[in-house]
């Protein structure tokens, strides 16, 4: 039975170095926009490895071990399209893009917001294909921005059930690149205001 406990501990030893070691690899091999997330889930795993887990044993210690596993999800204190909407700034002036796209409604449903954001992003890639073809000044941007949201969604597939309110990108009225980011920026500031509001209530619960 010692011999069992011995080696068992062993492992766990050497799983716990193997994890650590991962995660200093990793900050120094990671881009700098990635690095804040990894330093979030180093310090997640050096709570887990210490006395942090006899808290899971009760209601108020798995409340707490969710909260700080929803928080990093972002950087701290950045809506995650803060990029976009920089990038969407450097578009909207642009003459070279004349292109109509499916533009969803700034104020639809809460519960639609999801589906929302995908539309803006899928059309996106419409405005890409046109600026390579027309070899665009702001293609770059525009690539960014589609670059982005799809990341973004890859990693959070999409619910098979919708609301039947819900629309389809191809059900929205076709407008003019301008209302296009216009209607965009604007769904993307409302996204951004909501997060902030959970954040605030998670950091609130937390402190």
């Amino acid at each position: 039975n010692r011999t069992e406990e011995g080696v068992e501990h062993l492992l766990v030893s050497l799983v716990r170095t193997l994890s650590w070691l991962l995660c200093r690899v990793g900050l120094l091999l990671c881009t700098p926009r990635l690095k804040t997330h990894l330093k979030n889930i180093c310090l997640q795993y050096l709570l887990l490895n210490s006395h942090c887990f006899c808290l899971l044993k009760n209601g108020t210690g798995l409340i707490i071990f969710f909260l700080c596993a929803y928080v990093p999800k972002t950087e701290a204190g950045r809506c995650k399209w803060e990029e976009v909407l920089q990038d969407l700034q450097a578009i909207k002036t642009s003459k070279d893009i004349d292109v109509s796209l499916y533009t969803a409604n700034a104020d639809e449903d809460e519960e639609c917001q999801e589906l929302v954001m995908r539309c803006f992003f899928l059309e996106t890639e419409v405005i890409f294909q046109e600026c390579r073809i027309k070899n665009c000044s702001k293609t770059q941007d525009v690539w960014n921005i589609w670059k982005n949201g799809n990341d973004s969604f890859e990693k959070n597939k999409l619910a098979s059930t919708k609301s039947e309110k819900c629309k389809e990108c191809e059900e929205y009225e076709e407008k003019n690149f301008t209302e296009f980011v216009q209607n965009f920026e604007k769904v993307i500031q409302r996204d951004c205001k909501h997060w902030s509001k959970r954040h605030k209530l998670v950091k609130n619960i937390l402190t």
